[in-house]
């Protein structure tokens, strides 16, 4: 991939990444290299989850429209001081200059095995290269260049050092030598960060460390590390991932684009064996505080993130997550115990630190039981995808019965028409109404959705487990409803009583389609409802969408065979919310094609600005760039869910083909059942699909080659595929 300089801002920087240290690589006249690092976390003031009030004291509150009593029981700690808490902090970052007053021109990325070459230029004429390489199992980078004539270290503390003085944080130390330099931010009560750098055999090799001795680490790593021998680790370590991961030949240029950058980025932010992936991962900018603090979004955000190493057969990239989440069980069952009084429950809230510390004080979220029942359903697509039986005793059967019993903490049992129903009485729609006092109700439509998938997958996992069923798991599936109706004409509604009245950003009332699955659009049952719910969806607009949600509309459209609408929303998400480099944002990338307001146009107060942690000094006259990794993952999973898709134990190839599609080829998308699945399309038409089971599991393929096909070499009729298949097995359908 090809990148053309200026690349004017931090933002717009190309990526390298190994999940704990990440450079953005951006410049003009200089080369800039911005260092961030995961797990610089200032934890100062972190709340502790709800013990001012439990649901029942929520409810009442929110029923008496008490609005003192319930920002009371959710209202941070009092010694806030001047930035969010807790959060993490940027590192800072390295202007290199070069000889013959040299420039940066283009870099080339390889996407093979992450080396970037950058060239250099002058108006004489005269050129060079810079390569950066970077170890993917230690905190070091280095830069190959003849013509490095000056190099700058610029500490994060030079943007926003006021901040951090006003919180009690003090100035780096800092280091400098002829062909060394270096600083160490201190925290007052967490560990310090170092970044070095060390001029040495025609490198410049850059080290971060963490920890109580990161100073003098750093440095050892920046004059010690064998280039050499990093060199060869990285290249062996891309070569396993690229190994891997899909093969994907698209006849989409921009899906191409996005797939392959995507893949790559995948790597560096959910490397095996390094940090567990935050709204930005270890991609952070050196100008402000990263917005919402780059914590542990799970209310879309995180799962996001997360969903493609599914698909793209790298299970292995969960385990930093998996060991995030094991760690916080305690804390998990004590905030259930607190809120629900259920000691067998589980409560994630929706915004947290490293250490399950709740960020901020958004009640809405906080009490959003759908976190907990969406990380328990990644827990078990995991199992699905690998079929480890282990790992669904261990860790998803705790999270999904967790995740059931806050729910049936929380439900009541009523009585409409004669008829005994199942209610949950106080119930969100994530981000909508914010935390004012009507943004609940009364079966939220994403919370149903939740819970029935709750209640469908726990008999499912207690079969394979040998655990007797639940009988509450059942009056859930026949007495909870599973959505909810106020026009019907208008399809699913948030709540009772609130319609989609707006453009939002959030799904959410469309989650039993995607991600919870819990209803099939081709049902007979359901397939009206769900039809004016797209409708009604699409007339409220996509003017308030911001970055994420549009891959998660392209799904959307993909689940209801709307092929076409799945690859013009993908296409829309790449022109609007990406950046000249890439870049994948929060918000737009200019006006006009959504309402938020960018006000460009206005110089802007910076100190004012910095205050509220928006100052921009690289953007000069554009709005604040707010950059997150989960759209570009979440494009991935679209493109995937365009190629194959996953429905209840049916495997769906290529289940609608975008008219535009002529050829195609793709190899290596893993699927439930612990599958992986191949096909090619030729002239439009699906000619062949290619099936390797990685376990012992039973196949059921709708292939869509027609009523008639070869399996093997033996003729075979049926739309559906249907067999045992053994560890090792290969499966070749072919049409007629």
């Amino acid at each position: 991939m090809i990148w053309h300089f200026p690349l004017p801002r931090v933002h717009t920087g190309i990526l390298l990444g190994n999940g704990t240290q990440g450079l953005m690589v951006w410049g003009g006249e200089s080369l800039n290299i911005t260092v961030g690092r995961a797990g610089f976390w200032d934890h100062r003031n972190g709340t502790e989850f709800t013990t001012r009030v439990n649901f029942s004291g929520l409810r009442k509150l929110l029923e008496a429209g008490d609005e003192q009593g319930v920002r009371a029981a959710f209202s941070k700690n009092q010694n806030e001081m001047g930035y969010r808490r807790p959060t993490q902090l940027g590192c800072g970052r390295i202007e290199i200059s070069f000889h013959k007053n040299m420039h940066p021109t283009h870099a080339e990325l390889d996407l093979r095995n992450a080396s970037l070459t950058v060239h250099l230029a002058n108006d004489a004429g005269e050129t060079a290269m810079a390569n950066i390489r970077q170890a993917m199992d230690a905190e070091v980078a280095w830069i190959a260049c003849a013509e490095i004539a000056g190099i700058k270290t610029i500490p994060t503390w030079e943007s926003i050092g006021e901040l951090l003085a006003a919180d009690g944080c003090k100035e780096p130390e800092t280091w400098a030598s002829h062909d060394a330099a270096g600083f160490c931010q201190g925290l007052p009560a967490d560990d310090p960060l170092a970044l070095a750098w060390h001029r040495r055999d025609g490198h410049i090799v850059i080290a971060t460390a963490l920890g109580p001795d990161a100073a003098p680490r750093a440095r050892s790593m920046a004059e010690e590390s064998d280039i050499h021998a990093a060199t060869a680790r990285s290249d062996t370590w891309w070569r396993k991932y690229r190994r891997d991961v899909p093969r994907v030949k698209l006849p989409d240029a921009a899906l191409q684009e996005i797939w392959d950058y995507g893949i790559y980025k995948q790597a560096g932010l959910t490397t095996p064996g390094a940090i567990a992936a935050t709204l930005q991962g270890p991609w952070m900018e050196d100008y402000q505080i990263p917005p919402w603090s780059n914590d542990y979004h799970f209310n879309i955000n995180a799962q996001m993130i997360y969903w493609p190493a599914l698909s793209t057969n790298r299970l292995s990239h969960f385990q930093p997550l998996w060991d995030l989440l094991r760690r916080w069980m305690p804390l998990l069952r004590e905030n259930a115990a607190k809120f629900f009084g259920a000691q067998d429950a589980l409560m994630l809230p929706h915004a947290v630190d490293d250490r399950c510390s709740v960020v901020g004080s958004f009640w809405t979220g906080t009490i959003d039981q759908a976190c907990t029942a969406w990380m328990a359903q990644m827990a078990w697509l995991y199992y699905r995808y690998s079929l480890d039986e282990k790992f669904l005793r261990d860790l998803a059967w705790p999270m999904l019965t967790g995740a059931f019993n806050g729910y049936w903490a929380m439900i009541d049992e009523i009585e409409e028409d004669g008829v005994k129903k199942l209610s949950l009485p106080v119930s969100v729609s994530p981000e909508f109404g914010g935390a004012g006092m009507h943004a609940w109700g009364r079966n939220a439509s994403f919370q149903l959705a939740a819970c029935h998938f709750l209640a469908n997958t726990l008999p499912l996992a207690a079969q394979i487990l040998g655990k007797s069923e639940d009988p509450r798991w059942a009056e859930v599936r026949e007495l909870l409803p599973p959505y909810t109706v106020n026009d019907p004409a208008h399809g699913i509604g948030l709540w009772h009583g609130q319609e989609l009245s707006e453009s939002h950003r959030h799904h959410s009332h469309l989650g039993a389609l995607f991600p919870f699955r819990t209803v099939d659009p081709r049902d007979p049952a359901h397939r009206d409802v769900v039809l004016k719910s797209l409708r009604h969806w699409l007339h409220m607009g996509a003017g308030e969408w911001t970055g994420w949600c549009v891959p998660w509309a392209s799904i959307l459209c993909s689940r209801c065979e709307f092929a076409d609408a799945a690859v013009a929303w993908l296409h829309w998400w790449r022109d609007v919310f990406t950046n000249i480099g890439r870049g994948t944002l929060h918000d737009a990338d200019f006006p006009g094609a959504v309402t938020k307001d960018h006000d460009m146009l206005r110089g802007g107060n910076t100190a004012e600005l910095v205050q509220t942690n928006l100052a921009t000094p690289q953007n000069s006259g554009r709005a604040a760039e707010i950059m997150q990794m989960d759209a570009g993952m979440g494009a991935i999973t679209a493109i995937s869910e365009l190629l194959v898709q996953c429905r209840g134990d049916l495997v769906a190839v290529l289940p609608a083909i975008p008219a535009s599609w002529r050829e195609l080829r793709f190899d290596g998308i893993r699927t439930e059942g612990a599958f992986i699945v191949g096909a090619t399309l030729k002239n439009s038409r699906l000619c062949e699909v290619r099936v390797k089971s990685l376990a012992c599991a039973h196949l059921k393929l709708a292939h869509g080659l027609g009523k008639t096909f070869v399996v093997n070499g033996e003729r075979r009729t049926g739309t559906i595929f249907s067999t045992p298949a053994t560890r090792g097995e290969n499966f070749t359908l072919r049409t007629v």
